[in-house]
């Protein structure tokens, strides 16, 4: 494996304890100077939220969409990262967005209006309250 000019990037790598990954193998990374860290033995929910979200971008946007390349895939999903931190309801937070909380006793949503701003051609939706 040759990383060439992309080594720079990365500062570590996380990897689990699989038979795959051989000495040789973390020798090549170490060799350019990017630390190797191992995940704990059986973690039980280790990279729970990093596997949630690449299932979320894999769900909401690249069963959606396509990819033209990696310059378009480099705009794209830090529009999408955007969307889902700061505008997709979170079930935890009761179907709220991160920054903002959902009103008090909403019943009769009659007298909102919502405008909706799609959000990577189409792909998303957010939908916004009109005071």
């Amino acid at each position: 494996m040759d990383l060439e000019d992309h080594a720079d990037g990365f500062k570590f790598l996380i990897r689990d304890r699989g038979s795959q990954f051989t000495t040789t193998f973390d020798a090549v990374f170490q060799a350019a100077g990017i630390e190797i860290i191992t995940t704990a033995i059986q973690p039980p929910v280790m990279n729970a939220i990093q596997e949630h979200w690449h299932r979320s971008v894999r769900a909401e946007l690249q069963d959606r969409s396509l990819a033209w390349n990696l310059a378009h895939l480099r705009q794209v999903l830090p529009e999408y990262d955007s969307f889902y931190n700061e505008h997709r309801p979170h079930r935890a937070l009761g179907q709220a967005s991160p920054p903002r909380p959902l009103p008090d006793n909403v019943v009769d949503l009659d007298h909102f209006r919502v405008t909706r701003r799609d959000r990577i051609g189409g792909i998303l939706h957010e939908y916004h309250l009109i005071a």
